[in-house]
Protein backbone atom coordinates (compact mmCIF):
# COMPACT_ATOMS: atom_id res chain seq x y z
CA UNK A 1 0.00 0.00 0.00
CA UNK A 2 1.33 3.48 -0.84
CA UNK A 3 1.43 6.37 1.61
CA UNK A 4 -1.25 8.12 -0.47
CA UNK A 5 -3.51 5.09 -0.15
CA UNK A 6 -2.90 5.01 3.60
CA UNK A 7 -3.77 8.70 3.92
CA UNK A 8 -6.88 8.30 1.76
CA UNK A 9 -8.02 5.37 3.92
CA UNK A 10 -7.50 7.46 7.06
CA UNK A 11 -9.37 10.43 5.56
CA UNK A 12 -12.40 8.27 4.81
CA UNK A 13 -12.36 6.79 8.32
CA UNK A 14 -11.90 10.11 10.11
CA UNK A 15 -13.92 12.51 7.95
CA UNK A 16 -17.04 12.22 10.13
CA UNK A 17 -15.00 13.34 13.16
CA UNK A 18 -13.77 16.54 11.52
CA UNK A 19 -15.64 19.67 12.59
CA UNK A 20 -14.28 22.08 9.99
CA UNK A 21 -14.78 22.33 6.24
CA UNK A 22 -11.07 21.78 5.49
CA UNK A 23 -9.66 19.49 8.21
CA UNK A 24 -6.19 19.40 6.57
CA UNK A 25 -5.55 15.67 7.10
CA UNK A 26 -1.85 14.79 7.36
CA UNK A 27 -0.08 11.46 7.49
CA UNK A 28 2.41 12.04 10.29
CA UNK A 29 3.80 8.53 10.68
CA UNK A 30 3.40 5.14 9.00
CA UNK A 31 5.01 1.88 10.02
CA UNK A 32 4.32 -1.60 8.76
CA UNK A 33 4.10 -4.21 11.51
CA UNK A 34 5.45 -7.35 9.87
CA UNK A 35 4.34 -9.63 12.72
CA UNK A 36 0.70 -8.51 12.67
CA UNK A 37 0.65 -7.69 8.92
CA UNK A 38 -0.91 -4.27 9.53
CA UNK A 39 0.01 -0.63 9.07
CA UNK A 40 0.26 1.54 12.19
CA UNK A 41 -0.51 5.14 11.23
CA UNK A 42 -0.51 8.46 13.01
CA UNK A 43 -2.78 10.96 11.29
CA UNK A 44 -3.52 14.54 12.31
CA UNK A 45 -6.36 16.87 11.40
CA UNK A 46 -7.88 20.18 12.46
CA UNK A 47 -10.98 20.58 14.65
CA UNK A 48 -12.73 23.60 16.06
CA UNK A 49 -11.45 24.90 19.37
CA UNK A 50 -14.50 24.49 21.60
CA UNK A 51 -12.65 25.26 24.85
CA UNK A 52 -12.67 29.03 24.52
CA UNK A 53 -11.56 30.92 27.60
CA UNK A 54 -13.68 33.72 28.98
CA UNK A 55 -10.79 35.35 30.83
CA UNK A 56 -9.45 38.80 30.08
CA UNK A 57 -6.00 37.19 29.90
CA UNK A 58 -6.71 36.12 26.32
CA UNK A 59 -5.26 39.45 25.25
CA UNK A 60 -1.85 38.10 26.28
CA UNK A 61 -2.44 34.54 25.11
CA UNK A 62 -4.60 34.67 21.97
CA UNK A 63 -6.78 31.69 21.22
CA UNK A 64 -6.79 29.97 17.90
CA UNK A 65 -10.05 28.94 16.25
CA UNK A 66 -8.68 25.46 15.49
CA UNK A 67 -6.31 22.92 16.97
CA UNK A 68 -4.71 19.75 15.63
CA UNK A 69 -5.80 16.29 16.82
CA UNK A 70 -3.53 13.24 16.47
CA UNK A 71 -4.94 9.72 16.10
CA UNK A 72 -3.28 6.35 15.74
CA UNK A 73 -4.95 3.95 13.32
CA UNK A 74 -4.29 0.27 12.62
CA UNK A 75 -5.04 -0.60 8.98
CA UNK A 76 -4.99 -4.09 7.48
CA UNK A 77 -4.13 -5.12 3.90
CA UNK A 78 -7.81 -4.75 2.90
CA UNK A 79 -7.77 -1.09 4.04
CA UNK A 80 -10.00 -1.95 6.99
CA UNK A 81 -9.49 0.00 10.21
CA UNK A 82 -8.70 -2.48 13.00
CA UNK A 83 -7.87 0.04 15.70
CA UNK A 84 -8.47 3.69 16.56
CA UNK A 85 -6.52 5.31 19.41
CA UNK A 86 -5.68 8.62 20.99
CA UNK A 87 -2.10 9.43 20.08
CA UNK A 88 0.24 11.35 22.32
CA UNK A 89 3.89 11.60 21.43
CA UNK A 90 5.88 10.39 24.42
CA UNK A 91 9.05 11.35 22.65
Amino acid sequence: MTFKELLDTAKIALSDLATVSNPDFRLEQAEYNETRKVWELVVSYLVENTNKKTSTMTVFAPEFPYFRIYKKLIVDKDKKINGFYIFENKG
